[in-house]
């Protein structure tokens, strides 16, 4: 296993002055992936409120709000960041906009594509020193006046042979206001994304189905099902939400995918993916409520769903953990969430659970799952320490719970090593030694 600290450039934490052991700050970790080289990605956010601030000019009181993409050479050790999000006191305004469950991917030149919901995309140079191109696409309820959007997806995955596995979204579905998640769609084999391009992306999945609000102007060109982009009727049938309510037999029911969720694929092949899907959430508990990681393949059959899941026992609605991620070379996805660690071959068959009810494995319930990197590693982070864990998964999925029990046992030793180096305060990793780039 290796071990990595999260870090912040010292310089960004300089103009701003930031104690780390005052109030008012906190810092998230959003997403992260590797190359096939081993370089890793960190997306985070750096982020600090205090009412009596507001409106300050000082940028030792100011407000503020960051995102941040740091590379980690090979040795684990930082490289260089990309600060965003907003202008840094004193410099010219960001070329990205922070935002909303944002998530990388590394494209098959090197390229790191940074996307946001509803469906923004921004291409960085490997160095993260230059955006390449963007594709924007406002958050909000509505578009913003005066302005074309030209969105492209508001995820990427990379399979094998380098197809984008896009999640985009959609205006006008049933009473829901502004855009929202609604499209599974892929690219061509050996089609690109780049400057000045944008591949068409053919729709094998929709969410919900439930169009009557839409007009022509809903609809994006680079997003087609058969010869003509995706809006009204002219989208894949059944639809998710039909199809999962077939499925479980919750047609009709309150607590089943009518207003349903989804969040970003997973590919477990070129030709297969996995797609999380979350029944309609309450204001009471929701540990029980339906959720499904729907098979769905490239032509868009629902082929099933990973299985051997308890509703309740199981929930990812407990701390709304419904991250899977995938390892497509070797055909196995993996799960995460408050009850246990969960590893399914590419047929949907549960191969492991390491329930954090078990001794060996409790300290489980302070990460969060990442990413899984091309050479088979999982990515997890700690929620309160800020560390990333590259955890190596054996061949033979059978020696998975040794594996885990090893890695979280030398995860103490390894974080002594890496306090000694960086002296964290509050686990706030302060580095000086990776290139800032202010993007």
């Amino acid at each position: 296993m290796t071990l990595l600290p999260i870090t912040v450039p010292a310089s960004l934490l300089s103009i701003h002055r930031l104690d780390p052991e005052s109030k008012g700050w906190g810092f998230r970790v959003d997403h992260a992936v590797a190359t096939a080289a081993g370089e890793t990605y960190l997306l985070t956010g750096l982020r600090r409120y205090r009412s009596h601030a507001v409106g300050s000019a000082d940028p030792a009181e100011q407000n503020f709000g960051y995102q941040l993409i740091t590379r980690h050479g090979v040795d684990g050790k930082p490289t260089a960041s990309a600060v965003f999000g907003q202008a840094v006191p004193g410099g010219a305004p960001s070329a990205v906009p922070e935002g909303d469950e944002a998530t990388l991917a590394v494209l098959p030149d090197g390229t790191i594509a940074l996307s946001s919901s509803p469906g923004s995309t921004h291409l960085l140079s490997p160095d993260l020193d230059e955006v390449l191109a963007s594709w924007p696409m406002s958050s909000g309820w509505h578009r913003k006046e005066n302005r074309e959007e030209d969105p492209f997806a508001a995820s990427i995955t990379i399979t094998p042979a380098g197809r984008l596995l896009c999640m985009t979204s959609e205006y006008g579905i049933s009473n829901w206001a502004g855009a929202r998640p609604n499209i599974i769609a892929v690219s061509e084999p050996g089609s690109t994304l780049g400057p000045g391009y944008k591949p068409a992306l053919q729709a094998i999945a929709a969410l919900d189905a439930r169009t009557g609000r839409q007009n022509d102007a809903d609809r994006h060109t680079h997003v087609r099902y058969g010869d003509a982009p995706v809006g009204r009727g002219n989208r894949p049938s059944p639809s998710l939400t039909e199809a999962l309510s077939e499925l479980t037999g919750t047609s009709g029911s309150l607590y089943g995918y009518v207003d349903s969720t989804m969040t970003r694929p997973a590919a477990l092949a070129d030709d297969l993916f996995v797609v999380p899907v979350f029944g309609r959430t309450y204001r009471s508990s929701n540990r029980g409520q339906e959720f499904s990681f729907t098979l769905v393949d490239d032509r868009g059959v629902v082929r099933g769903r990973l299985g051997g899941l308890h509703l309740r026992e199981d929930s990812p609605f407990t701390g709304f953990d419904f991250t899977v991620v995938a390892d497509p070379r070797r055909g196995r996805a993996f799960h995460l969430n408050r009850y246990g660690l969960y590893t399914w071959s590419a047929d949907g068959v549960l191969r492991a659970r390491m329930s954090t009810a078990e001794q060996p494995f409790k300290p489980l319930v302070h990460f969060q799952l990442l990413e899984c990197t091309p050479a088979g590693e999982l990515l997890l982070a700690h929620r309160k320490q800020h560390l990333l864990l590259r955890m190596p998964v054996p061949h033979d999925l059978d020696g998975l719970a040794a594996a885990v029990e090893a890695a979280l046992k030398s995860y103490g030793r390894e974080r002594t090593a890496l306090k000694k180096q960086y002296a964290p305060v509050n686990w706030l990793w302060r580095d000086s030694s990776a290139a800032v780039n202010h993007l």
